[in-house]
């Protein structure tokens, strides 16, 4: 991308931020060109001439005042052009944007004791009251965009994420004979079951162990588990695997909801070894969803909600929510066409409907193949969805973050 056409392309941001996406007959669209939600209205999260932001999924989303004040994490950094992600490897920031109407303006913020800052992780003080009124937790991992913590650590906020106590060690959970040789690599999504206890969804990366025929930059697999504190964050101890360790295939970035009946729904990013006409290994991405009906304790395939990628693509992971009438909403990128996508399921999890595209109108940065997506899920106070993303578009084409509002 030349200098003038990056300037050209910011001249016309603030002319860009209303209602791009026009709502549709739910009837209407077919298989290959499905309809877009009823009275979608796309915004700008966050958007910076010279810098590339994104992966809101890798950060970490929360609400209060049942979804009026939405709170939403991102990585930025300096834009440059390159193949794979325009994003320099140095001066990487991971910033919060949040909301107070449910999603349709938006500001920016920097706390000054949060991720990414010099201090040392240490052992957890316990103490946390996760049902405290403004409780957020933020957890930290290696292997992905902005973060780099082998063993794993925390942050955790009583005001709403705008003060940050941490880095903390999950004490005690490294140490488990299942999580022994692996490094960590979550990402932030939990469960709150008390002013004490928690459900932590996290993944692990075999250190040694490499899968035979599989792509090299994501190679060994790291799979999903379940994580648990009862004593207010001082000790952590291992609950269940997702999805076996063991098995040949990747499944990580759980996002969560329970259900009323109490069981719980897994959806995973998941990558596979696929095999060409010639035989030859390629990567191919899609969405598992997996259900628990004791709390986390063992998982059950429920269904795969929908492909994310095609060869070599590593697809994308999916954002989940439980709506008010006590179905499911879950979005994701797919990255073979560009699209945010959204499926709901009235039986948790076991089928989905059809696809919905909240949002087709990516224009792809040169040197790059689909860079978007990594979506975030809410419902706001107006009980509308509120899907945020990593995105980019012919008159914003650096990426940004973005979020789609829709009924």
């Amino acid at each position: 991308m030349k200098t003038t056409r990056i300037l050209r392309t910011w001249l016309a941001v603030f002319t860009v931020t209303g209602s791009a996406a026009l709502a549709a007959d739910p009837s209407a669209g077919t298989a290959t060109n499905p309809p877009t939600p009823k009275g979608a209205k796309n915004v700008v999260v966050f958007a910076e001439p010279g810098s590339f932001a994104g992966w809101p999924a890798n950060n970490g989303a929360w609400t209060w005042n049942d979804g009026k004040e939405i709170l939403v994490g991102f990585t930025k950094g300096p834009y440059i052009e390159t193949e794979g992600h325009n994003i320099g490897k140095t001066d990487r920031k991971n910033l919060l944007a949040r909301s107070t109407d449910g999603g349709m303006t938006w500001s920016t913020e920097e706390p000054a004791n949060y991720v990414g800052n010099s201090a040392q992780p240490v052992a957890s003080p316990g103490g946390f009251n996760f049902e405290a009124p403004g409780f957020a937790m933020k957890v930290m991992a290696d292997g992905y965009h902005g973060h780099t913590d082998k063993a794993g650590s925390f942050f955790v906020s009583d005001d709403k994420g705008r003060n940050w106590r941490g880095p903390y060690r999950f004490n005690g959970l490294m140490d488990d004979p299942n999580l022994v040789g692996t490094d960590c690599t979550s990402r932030t999504g939990y469960l709150v079951t008390g002013p004490e206890s928690c459900l932590i969804f996290m993944s692990a990366r075999p250190i040694d162990k490499k899968v035979a025929n599989a792509p090299q930059f994501l190679n060994p697999w790291d799979k999903s588990y379940v994580a648990e504190t009862t004593d207010g964050g001082k000790s952590f101890h291992f609950v269940s695997w997702i999805e076996p360790l063991s098995g040949p295939h990747r499944a990580v970035m759980p996002a969560v909801c329970r259900l009323k009946d109490g069981s719980i729904v897994a959806t995973v990013r998941a990558n596979r070894v696929e095999r060409d006409a010639k035989g030859e290994g390629f990567m191919a991405g899609h969405v598992d969803a997996y259900g628990s009906a004791d709390n986390g304790k063992t998982w059950s395939f429920l269904s795969r909600v929908g492909e994310t990628g095609g060869p070599m693509q590593n697809g994308n992971p999916p954002a989940l929510v439980a709506l008010k009438d006590g179905r499911i909403a879950c979005a994701y990128g797919d990255r073979r066409t560009a699209r945010i996508m959204v499926r709901i399921s009235s039986n948790g999890g076991k089928t989905w409907g059809d696809e919905r595209v909240a949002r087709d109108d990516y224009q792809r940065e040169e040197q790059n193949e689909s860079d978007m997506g990594y979506p975030r899920l809410v419902t706001n106070h107006e009980n509308h969805l509120v899907v945020m993303y990593y995105w980019g578009t012919k008159e914003m084409v650096q990426s940004h973050i973005a979020a789609t509002i829709f009924e």
